[in-house]
């Protein structure tokens, strides 16, 4: 206890450096999650999801690929999707392929990781999520199930804005739409990442700080084994895609190949246990257990195969990722960090977000 505590300031001084390389990124992302809330109709995700066939599970796999909402926004959207005839099947495939990414977290991925895996990584969510679809939709097939009602109130599953925020009327004129998304994005939506945001870049500064390289080489010597520790450890975290790439990245640092950090970006913003109760009532029992191990078999056979992609291409997985110190605190970087940290508070000024609902 007393060496962690004599390490709180390399915790904040690793943590700070994070948080510079990252939220020029950051604010680059929300802003055009912002447009796409702007300028998406509202109905767009509802009107190509109906239906059981492949086309509505290849749409909503594709659809939920840059749509900024997070674990929990994406629940009561996919209730709402439920109610108006979307198939389990297209459902399971939103409910993993809009939470695990998003244009956010792609450009945070960029920033942290590499350019390889900011594209593999929605790649792969955009399989993984057409493979859970399908395994849903023909798992239905099997003997009679019975349906189960949706809940009845899914909003209870989240008290932030971004569960609530697809309620709100669309402006007609452009730069109405334009102030309604930028005022989304960097209200409602930031509200509901920011914190977990913050709470991963200080996570990704314990582990800098605490893990030596050595200890990751102990703890992860086997490949499948380090995979399978990484998924263990996503389970339990409630964070969104964003706020996991900040801790993948900190593994990574220390040795963890991108297939182990793939695998744990991929499983924990999907399967988080807060919302696997309300996942089981939206598909059912069954179809939720198909849902489970979709995920599993395709995070584990993309984390392989991005090994042997970073093998291919000549780079060694165990030093794919490297990161300057605070030679790279540039003017730009510590404005981006400053402004982020305020526009965070900002989104919990009280009463704020009830004035917009209303």
């Amino acid at each position: 206890m007393q060496d962690v505590l004599t390490r709180i300031p390399q915790i904040l001084d690793a943590s700070w450096a994070v948080l510079l390389e990252t939220a020029p990124f950051v604010l680059l992302g929300f802003f055009v999650a912002g447009l796409l809330k702007a300028f998406m109709p509202d109905d767009f995700v509802a009107t190509h999801l109906g239906g059981n066939g492949f086309g509505s599970i290849l749409k909503a796999s594709a659809i939920g690929v840059p749509i900024p909402l997070c674990s929990c926004g994406v629940l009561p959207a996919a209730a709402g999707l439920k109610k108006q005839g979307a198939g389990k099947g297209a459902l399971a495939s939103f409910l993993i392929s809009t939470p695990e990414t998003g244009v956010d977290s792609i450009a945070v991925t960029y920033a942290l990781l590499d350019p390889v895996m900011a594209v593999v990584r929605p790649v792969a969510g955009f399989l993984t999520a057409l493979a859970a679809g399908v395994a849903v939709s023909a798992s239905e097939k099997f003997g009679a199930v019975s349906e189960e009602p949706a809940p009845e109130k899914p909003q209870s599953t989240c008290t932030s804005s971004c569960c609530c925020s697809h309620k709100k009327p669309v402006q007609k004129g452009p730069v109405d739409k334009l102030k309604a998304g930028i005022e989304f994005a960097f209200g409602d939506l930031l509200k509901d990442v920011g914190g977990w945001l913050f709470l991963g870049v200080l996570l990704a500064g314990t582990i800098s700080a605490l893990l030596s390289p050595e200890a990751i080489e102990r703890l992860f010597s086997n490949e499948l084994l380090t995979m399978a520790l990484m998924f263990a450890v996503s389970v339990p975290l409630y964070v969104c895609a964003t706020a996991s790439t900040p801790i993948a990245a900190a593994f990574a640092l220390k040795g963890v190949s991108p297939g182990a950090a793939l695998v744990f970006l991929l499983a924990g913003p999907a399967t988080n246990a807060a919302s696997l109760t309300v996942i089981s009532r939206l598909l059912g029992r069954r179809a939720t257990a198909v849902y489970l191990a979709a995920i599993v078999v395709m995070s584990f056979a993309a984390g392989m195969l991005v090994n042997h992609l970073y093998a291919l291409l000549g780079l060694d997985i165990r030093h794919w990722v490297s990161r300057g110190g605070h030679e790279d605190a540039t003017p730009l970087a510590i404005a981006s960090a400053l402004l982020l940290g305020l526009l965070v508070l900002r989104s919990y000024l009280p009463g704020r977000h009830e004035s917009h609902r209303h």
